[in-house]
């Protein structure tokens, strides 16, 4: 198959999730074509099935704001037309979706027919989605795509609930690929941070609002008092700065490390014992399943799709949005017990393996063969 992939090229979780599933489509045999303004973060290596095409948005003093969702749709015209295009993937509704809409109406009045299939993925639904300004447009380009998916049961429940959508949506879940995370620990950088064997505690996010920061140190800080540790903070973004002033009026600096944004997060949460999401909204959580997929028990909330990953006492603990008093008691009786760590670390990996890319990538393959069936009938009619 020839595969144009849609979406936004930064470490965000629906452009890792897209790179990733890109490349190993790739590596599958199929022809995959990256359609977006700058090459994708995770994109980093060469291989004779993998294209990239830069959306160039002109600026004109008569725009404000450039306009992306028309260039973003040209330049898919492009792609689709001399590529030679079966199908077109978009991640994230918002302005993809709509300007995968909008590629095919131009291509149809060519008489060249290519289907799209729109990825959910979280807040294109939970958050923006919902903004009046931009929810008629996100319904209408849902249910004009010619499929849809999101990535968990709950996102799904959630899209149906507060959108007219008339179009089925099929789950399919993030994936991880094992053998990326499957890294020796690098003892000296253990040792570096953790001089006298404190436990590692980690969060990864971008840092806004939504991830509740503060709970990550609210939470270490009762931990603290119980466990000698130490917090790696990776990542970054407006809450940062907050974050490190809790910690500065809790006395804890010397305890933290804020380590920014991190290519290699697998080298961090090799060596990690613990890893904390107190979200309040995830669709999914991936930053939890690479975690997982590292051996590192999660601490989260009970929010979104999480449920669908981590699973109460087996992989971890679930507790209410903002609960930092449960959260700490949970991840003290992980941490309080090498023997009872040890058991939480492998029924991480265990749970994590069931998200294994190989196991995931043959649904979207199957789904990609469907569409073009199905759209070629319609077509066809």
């Amino acid at each position: 198959m020839k595969i144009g992939i849609v979406c936004y090229p930064t470490f965000g979780g629906s452009g890792v999730v897209a790179t990733e599933l890109g490349k190993a489509l790739a590596e599958k045999g199929h022809k995959v074509h990256f359609i977006t303004y700058s090459q994708p973060a995770r994109l980093d290596f060469f291989s004779e099935n993998l294209f990239y095409h830069e959306v160039s948005v002109a600026n004109y003093p008569l725009f404000d704001f450039p306009p992306y969702e028309l260039a973003l749709a040209s330049k898919m015209v492009d792609v689709v037309k001399y590529e030679k295009l079966d199908i077109l993937h978009v991640h994230y509704a918002i302005p993809h979706a709509s300007a995968a809409y909008m590629a095919k109406q131009i291509l149809a009045s060519e008489g060249i027919y290519i289907p799209f299939i729109t990825t959910l993925h979280g807040t294109d639904i939970t958050l923006v989605g919902r903004d009046i300004t931009y929810k008629p447009v996100v319904t209408f380009s849902i249910n004009q795509s010619d499929g849809v998916t999101a990535v968990s049961k709950h996102l799904k429940d959630d899209t149906y609930q507060h959108f007219d959508i008339s179009n089925e949506i099929r789950v399919i879940p993030n994936f991880i690929d094992l053998e990326r995370f499957k890294l020796k620990p690098k003892d000296h950088f253990k040792k570096a941070i953790a001089p006298s064997g404190e436990k590692l505690i980690t969060h990864t996010s971008n840092f806004r609002k939504v991830k509740r920061v503060n709970d990550v140190v609210e939470v270490f800080a009762r931990i603290l008092k119980e466990v000698p540790a130490k917090l790696l903070m990776v990542g970054d973004g407006p809450e940062r700065a907050p974050a490190e002033q809790m910690c500065r009026n809790l006395g804890i600096c010397d305890n933290v490390r804020f380590l920014g944004k991190q290519d290699a997060v697998e080298e961090v949460l090799s060596v990690s014992d613990l890893f904390i999401m107190p979200s309040e909204s995830e669709s999914f959580g991936l930053a939890a399943l690479e975690a997982m997929a590292c051996q590192v028990p999660v601490i989260s909330s009970n929010s979104g799709g999480l449920p669908e990953l981590n699973i109460n006492g087996v992989t971890g603990f679930m507790s209410n949005v903002g609960d930092v008093d449960d959260m700490a008691k949970n991840a003290i009786y992980i941490l309080g017990d090498e023997e009872r760590l040890k058991t939480f670390k492998s029924n991480a990996l265990k749970h994590a393996k069931t998200f294994e890319l190989s196991l995931i990538l043959p649904l979207y393959e199957q789904y990609y063969l469907e569409v073009i069936e199905r759209s070629k009938i319609s077509f066809a009619g």
